[in-house]
């Protein structure tokens, strides 16, 4: 088991590309955390399967948006598991609308939650990471961030920040055995996905060279692989899972 030991928090954990990437690292051995804000239920669900695997898990509620409140479930969480190895910020939403009628209240909102919680998140945890001497910080951007998209400029503006920063605090705290990367999904089989019209779908799995659609799984198996030892000499990096879209 490649993490066996270790331990994790994800956040938006809930579902999604989150709920696989929580699954996977207790598959592999690593105690997780599971951080929600609203979606109890479904958190507990991803929780009961993590407990079925033999590792410890605890629901991590806390709004990645409110620096007072990720900083609460910090506290919860190393008081829980007693330190913190793997930190995987997952959390994201999108509003999406042309810039001409995207309002004030749509741009803050996105930009909150996927830059400022990535941020939050990082920061009530790195001292601790420091102070041990390892970490493995992994964030998810966006192919929207590398490439942009219609009616996404917040969520795009968001993600590439994201992966901006990854860099920039991979250069800062490499001498102190922390790496921090960044995996870009492409289209992923998800709710958001799933939410697309069919001909809007279609349309995009003619520019996918694969001709389909990724899974939470494919995207999990690799945050496992940076978190692990496999993945020790990878910092600063942003890993592209798009099937081809942009190459």
């Amino acid at each position: 088991m490649k993490l066996q030991g270790r331990t994790a928090l994800v956040t938006g954990g809930s579902r999604g590309i989150g709920r696989a990437v929580a699954l996977a690292l207790a598959e592999e051995g690593a105690d997780v955390a599971v951080n929600y804000v609203s979606s109890e239920a479904a958190a507990r669900d991803v929780a009961e399967h993590i407990g079925k695997t033999g590792r410890r898990t605890t629901l991590a509620q806390a709004d990645v948006g409110d620096y007072p409140d990720v900083f609460r479930m910090a506290q919860e969480v190393l008081k829980e598991f007693g330190h913190l190895d793997i930190l995987v910020n997952n959390a994201g939403i999108n509003s999406d609308k042309t810039f001409v009628r995207m309002d004030h209240a749509s741009w803050r909102k996105v930009l909150g939650i996927n830059l400022d919680g990535v941020f939050n998140c990082t920061k009530v945890f790195i001292d601790q990471m420091i102070k041990q001497n390892y970490g493995r910080v992994v964030n998810m951007t966006s192919v929207i961030g590398q490439i942009g998209n219609f009616g996404q400029a917040n969520y795009a503006a968001s993600k590439a920040g994201v992966a901006a920063f990854t860099k920039s605090l991979a250069k800062e705290l490499a001498g102190k055995g922390i790496t921090v990367n960044a995996i870009a999904p492409g289209f992923i089989e998800t709710e958001m996905v799933q939410a697309i019209p069919e001909k809007v779908r279609n349309r995009l799995l003619e520019q996918i060279p694969l001709r389909r659609f990724g899974t939470a799984e494919e995207v999990a198996r690799a945050v496992v692989y940076l978190c692990s030892s496999d993945g020790d000499y990878i910092t600063g990096a942003e890993v592209s899972i798009n099937g081809g879209l942009l190459m």
